[in-house]
């Protein structure tokens, strides 16, 4: 095994680890993820009540349903295969988010913000080389995109390049300054790499901007658990979550901490 692989693997268990408890009962997504993750309704008919971070998996699997009715009626609707394939990611269903996304990408081939989301669908599906090269091919020298350079950072973090993840989030970061996405994104990076001090320092940053969702914030009481802080962390789950859910969360997360070993080295190296 090279060291480059074994970069990857063990990028990819941590990530693992951490989505579990970010998931475990709020269902909040903590991987990395660019604002092309947002789900754009527009004027389509989903029905949806509340924002699709506050859903839970029935909910979620409902508002599919009904995107991809309106995705069926009319593939050329660019808005609701945007939709519809971040959705279908949402749910775990990573293959047929890419098929969609690949139908998306053949009628609309130079928009960039497609050609975004067809990368990160590729790399949910574990195609992370051409993941990044889609990104590459989308990126224009004389336009940079902010949404690009987060979404190439999330694919190279994955990669275990972990530095060069860090300069594409710095240079979304100087493209559009504060995002929350952005700056939550390089904190899970430092996850990566065990650095949880780095972690908690943006992802607060991340927390505190206006815009911030819910899986930010989530993201915020993992690092702050990992640490050791659990009545902290419960605390900050516990402004979205319900208390048993909040708790039900901590508790996975003292779980996972004491019987994995990967978790008691990344928190002794925090």
């Amino acid at each position: 095994m090279t060291t480059s692989t074994h970069i990857r693997v063990r990028s990819s268990k941590l990530l693992a680890g951490a989505c579990l408890f970010a998931a475990a009962l709020s269902l909040q997504s903590c991987q990395t993820s660019s604002s092309t993750d947002n789900i754009k309704t527009g004027s389509i008919p989903t029905g949806l009540s509340k924002p699709v971070t506050e859903m839970n998996a029935t909910e979620l699997s409902s508002a599919a349903n009904r995107i991809g009715d309106a995705y069926a009626k009319n593939p050329n609707d660019r808005e609701a295969g945007l939709n519809y394939a971040n959705l279908l990611r949402m749910t775990g269903k990573n293959d047929q988010a890419l098929a969609v996304m690949q139908q998306v990408v053949i009628r609309h081939p130079s928009d960039t913000e497609v050609l975004a989301a067809y990368g990160k669908a590729q790399a949910a599906a574990g195609q992370l080389d051409a993941a990044l090269e889609t990104i590459s091919r989308a990126e224009r020298p004389d336009l940079p995109d902010w949404r690009l350079k987060s979404a190439q950072g999330a694919i190279l973090d994955q990669l275990g390049r972990s530095t060069e993840a860090r300069m594409r989030y710095r240079e979304a970061l100087d493209l559009k300054p504060n995002d929350p996405s952005v700056l939550s994104n390089l904190g899970m990076s430092y996850v990566l790499t065990k650095d949880l001090k780095s972690a908690e320092t943006y992802l607060r940053q991340a927390a505190a901007q206006p815009a911030a969702d819910s899986s930010v914030r989530q993201n915020l009481a993992l690092v702050v658990g990992l640490q050791g802080r659990y009545p902290e962390a419960e605390k900050i789950a516990r402004q979205e979550l319900s208390p048993t859910q909040a708790e039900a969360n901590v508790k996975y997360l003292r779980s996972m901490m004491s019987q994995q070993p990967t978790w008691k080295a990344l928190k002794s190296q925090g």
